[in-house]
């Protein structure tokens, strides 16, 4: 029986996170960083927001990681699509980022996909 590679989480902003995305889709593995507002012990459901979107991260397969509201966590793992276009993130890593400067993190995200642009132009050139 063959194994399933694990693959790695693309790097997206909660505001790249639409329906509309290419990263949406069922099954998309991905690695996204919010501020925690809301984490429930009895269903192991997190919720991280950016700026104004939020995301549903299931953390039932994470052991070592302590939440607190209001901190910034990263998470991987891979999107769940449910109807009327609900996501939740089924996440195998996470880790606590506080100390992050999020305009910073921001920031290089778009130098990042500005890059893989720009090199994705020049080799179908």
């Amino acid at each position: 029986m063959a194994s399933a590679a694990i693959k790695s989480g693309a790097l997206v902003s909660l505001k790249d996170l639409k329906p509309s995305s290419e990263f949406f889709k069922d099954g998309a593995s991905l690695r996204v960083t919010g501020k925690l507002v809301e984490y429930s012990v009895e269903t192991a459901i997190a919720i991280i927001v950016d700026g104004n979107v939020s995301l549903k991260i299931d953390t039932q397969h994470l052991r070592e990681l302590t939440f607190r509201i209001g901190s910034i966590y990263q998470f991987i793992g891979e999107l769940l699509v449910q109807s009327e276009n609900e996501a939740t993130l089924q996440a195998r890593v996470g880790r606590n980022v506080d100390g992050i400067d999020l305009n910073l993190y921001h920031q290089s995200l778009q130098l990042l996909k500005q890059f893989q642009a720009d090199h994705l132009n020049k080799r179908t050139n």
